[in-house]
């Protein structure tokens, strides 16, 4: 399993019967994860005294419960990025803690490619791989479906103080971006990607994983450069094994190319029980 160990500001603290404990800067949270199946939670008093937690609606979706004032925002800082954090909609704070790990290594493979390198972050949320990108010398074109979230991104980039950095911002159905930059023939040396599960594009496209992705990869690898550095695919769907998503990197960017794919489950460890909590699974190719 590859995890994200190194967090000074994150910190998980515990997980188990369906929840998890977070710590957030100095503050910390209780939400929910269905990967936290065991039960025994720690003895950790935090677990009684956490300043928010987000409680499950029996009809779906959620709310936020706060036990004190809290800022609307907050930032956290990790190596050289620095990242906004915010209770938001359906139980997310803006970040995506396991993919450190991720951002770490993309970040060693674009240093060391000793040219410039450009990268296609598409789904790319509130931009923790774009930040990451960047911060290594890459240039970058961030696509995402939603405004507010590529706003969020935006305040990232400022406050790790690469806003005068090559990103360019894309509010897009990511499909149909990539199909757009084929026909322009514009070309990019590594591709970062996490597609959801679900989602509606903003013209009410539908994406399903499990029936889009290999076709949608394929159409990935045709935007890669003569020479790409890497593909980095990542899933929180609990249903695609990392297997799977590494025989999609073969068969799809590997047909192409060559190299050689990898995959395995993402986590965190858990600070009270010396476990991983597994958050899903990642695949990277990369050109030998």
């Amino acid at each position: 399993m590859w995890y994200s160990s190194d967090w000074k500001e994150y910190e998980l603290l515990d997980a188990a019967n369906g929840q998890r404990l977070e710590r957030w800067g100095k503050y910390v949270f209780v939400r929910p994860d269905p990967q936290a199946v065991w039960g025994e939670k720690s003895n950790n008093p935090l677990w009684k005294k956490a300043d928010g937690r987000y409680n499950r609606s029996n009809s779906g979706g959620g709310q936020w419960q706060f036990f004190k004032d809290l800022p609307e925002s907050w930032t956290i800082t990790q190596d050289n990025y620095r990242f906004k954090i915010k209770p938001m909609n359906f139980k997310h704070m803006g970040l995506f803690p396991e993919q450190l790990v991720n951002w770490q290594w993309a970040d060693k493979l674009i240093r060391s490619a000793g040219r410039p390198i450009s990268v296609l972050n598409l789904f790319a949320y509130t931009g923790g791989a774009t930040v990451a990108a960047s911060c290594a010398g890459a240039s970058v074109c961030h696509v995402d479906a939603s405004k507010g979230i590529v706003a969020h991104a935006k305040d990232n980039a400022q406050l790790t103080d690469i806003a005068d950095r090559p990103i360019r911002y894309i509010v897009d159905d990511c499909m149909k971006f990539v199909q757009r930059e084929i026909r322009r023939g514009r070309k990019y040396d590594a591709i970062i990607m996490a597609p959801p599960s679900y989602g509606r594009g903003p013209g009410g496209e539908v994406w399903k994983i499990e029936t889009e992705l290999f076709g949608f990869v394929e159409q990935c690898a045709e935007v890669l450069s003569d020479n790409p550095l890497f593909v980095l695919l990542n899933s929180y769907t609990t249903g695609l094994s990392a297997a799977t998503m590494g025989n999609v990197l073969t068969l799809t960017v590997g047909k192409k190319f060559g190299g050689e794919a990898t995959a395995d489950e993402i986590g965190i460890p858990m600070k009270d029980k010396g476990l991983i909590l597994p958050c899903g699974s990642s695949a990277r190719w990369v050109m030998k």
